[in-house]
């Protein structure tokens, strides 16, 4: 399986990650993104970096999945954002995988870009009303993606 991650580019950006060279996805607030990352993400999956609520919004690199799911930390910060009072480090409610970055694509993909591209209509993150930030993707999604991105 391959992955559509998606983060706000002046929250976290792939050139964030590429500096940094793995992060860990935390902050997630879904459940179902959540359970991607708790049940179905594996080491080495590859994931496309997207750079969402932006100008425009589209795919920006690679990464890929670097460690399995842990307990999210933000969930357990008072100071966080998404602190999680229900949360405890005996019973925790939320999860992330690490990633690590591969590359910037040279090209990147916006999002109108994956709409005009007829081998991508059944892409999940080009659904109307899909929001969600973890979306699984097909191996053909992948290569015709990779394709756009100039790898």
């Amino acid at each position: 399986m391959n992955w559509l991650m998606k983060s706000e580019p002046d929250a976290y950006s792939i050139q964030k990650l590429q500096k940094e060279k793995k992060t860990w996805w935390t902050g997630v607030r879904n459940y179902q993104a959540r359970n991607y990352m708790m049940k179905d993400m594996k080491v080495g999956e590859t994931v496309l970096f997207y750079h969402s609520n932006a100008e425009p919004p589209g795919i920006a690199g690679l990464a890929k999945v670097s460690r399995l799911a842990e307990p999210d930390p933000t969930q357990f910060d008072k100071k966080s954002d998404v602190f999680e009072a229900r949360a405890s480090k005996a019973k925790p409610m939320w999860f992330c995988v690490e990633v690590e970055f591969v590359a910037i694509f040279p090209r990147f993909i916006s999002l109108q870009d994956l709409r005009d591209e007829k081998k991508l209509t059944t892409m999940q993150v080009l659904k109307k009303g899909q929001r969600l930030s973890i979306q699984p993707v097909t191996d053909r999604e992948l290569s015709v993606v990779k394709k756009m991105g100039g790898l």
